[in-house]
């Protein structure tokens, strides 16, 4: 899963003084880039289950978010705070497909390697693209549609070259889970022309925790890990992956032009590739790695739009 396509929060200049923001932002989005390209390696190593395993990554992380929300709330930040028990509802319902979509992607962890799962899920921006033409009646660049067409030839070469461990359950729910965090991403566009971004990240988060939590218990046998190794392993994805990534990008292209955030595309499933061979034993085929290679520069295209 990505999170190069999330909206620049408001507050996100109070976290470093102004003559060193420059300075640290593209570090922060290389470094953002590479925390969340662990983060399928953390959902592998969980001793509990998919959606388990998703709860634990968005409740863990709503401590540092609510620190980001009060930090934004307090300063000059761009948009409103809701007030209303009905505001409130609206900025959480991106909580529901954010819950979709992490359930999505890590179930297909299970099924399918970290290279293709990352790889699938990081074409969300080619229906960021798709969804904003056919719904929102955005105009779609040549370049956007060579990034499809790149990226579509690429899966094809990726699911022609499917190696062990890989399976075609686990790459259509890496699939389904770009399609679902890419309307994740337009709901918080449009939220984003009124509400502070903290706001709509820390209320759609909680919104997001409290459907994982429920799917667990009906799902799930196991709801709490039960070694300091299994806490661990969720604590890193919500704090290092989940928060501290989201924080990092975030930041970052707060002060960078929004091109800049195709390199976090670029970075992210390199870097679950190479911890996955390290760590995973997980191969790539030279006809996995071409067809990684054109996933990517099409996803490269298509962001650039």
């Amino acid at each position: 899963m990505t999170t190069s396509d999330a909206p620049n929060a408001g507050g996100a200049s109070l976290l470093v003084p102004s003559s060193h923001r420059n300075r640290w932002a593209l570090p922060a989005l290389i470094l953002g880039g590479i925390t969340i390209g662990g983060s399928p390696i953390f959902v592998r190593l969980s001793e509990l289950g998919p959606i388990g395993t998703a709860f634990w990554r968005l409740a863990l992380a709503l401590y540092p978010l609510l620190w980001m929300h009060r930090r934004a709330s307090s300063g000059n930040s761009l948009g409103r705070i809701p007030r209303q028990l009905s505001e409130h509802f609206f900025v959480a319902s991106p909580g529901l497909v954010l819950a979709a979509e992490l359930v999505s992607w890590h179930t297909s962890l299970q099924f399918t390697t970290v290279a293709n799962s990352t790889l699938l899920a990081n074409l969300a921006p080619i229906f960021v693209a798709l969804f904003s033409w056919l719904f929102l009646k955005q105009k779609v660049s040549l370049t956007v549609l060579i990034g499809l067409i790149v990226s579509i030839a690429g899966v094809v070469v990726l699911q022609g070259a499917r190696g062990p461990g890989g399976d075609l359950k686990g790459d259509v729910l890496a699939l389904l889970s770009a399609v679902l965090y890419a309307g994740y991403i337009i709901i918080l566009g449009r939220l984003r022309k009124t509400y502070v971004a903290t706001t709509i990240m820390l209320w759609s988060t909680l919104s997001a925790s409290v459907c994982t939590l429920v799917l667990a218990f009906l799902v799930d046998p196991i709801i709490f890990p039960k070694t300091l190794f299994g806490w661990a392993v969720v604590a890193g994805l919500a704090w290092i992956s989940q928060a501290g990534g989201q924080t990092l990008i975030v930041y970052a292209l707060a002060w960078l032009p929004p091109t800049f955030s195709s390199l976090t595309l670029l970075i992210q499933p390199v870097v679950a590739a190479l911890l996955a061979w390290l760590l995973l034993g997980e191969h790539l085929t030279f006809l996995q790695a071409v067809g990684s290679v054109i996933v990517i520069f099409g996803v490269f295209l298509a962001s650039r739009r």
